[in-house]
């Protein structure tokens, strides 16, 4: 199932598969997600899925039964 993702701040959407890689939906839309251990430990890859939970991009997928997903990219000056 194809899913709508939209990238915040700058609004920039994508189509992607339910359980792709966040991560690897970031990439081809241009979009830069800091990372650090690249195992959900560090935190520096958070984002919010749709403003009411936020994960670790780099273990997370693009999560079903929605045909919209919405995913506000934080920038942290520490990483």
């Amino acid at each position: 199932m194809s899913v709508n993702v939209i990238f915040l701040p700058d609004r920039i959407t994508v189509k992607a598969e339910v359980g792709e890689p966040l991560l690897e939906v970031a990439k081809r839309a241009g979009i830069m997600i800091p990372t650090g251990c690249l195992m959900g430990s560090c935190h520096a890859c958070e984002v919010e899925i749709d403003g009411d939970r936020t994960v670790c991009s780099c273990i997370s997928g693009v999560p079903g039964g929605k045909e919209q997903v919405t995913i506000n990219v934080y920038i942290d000056p520490t990483w």
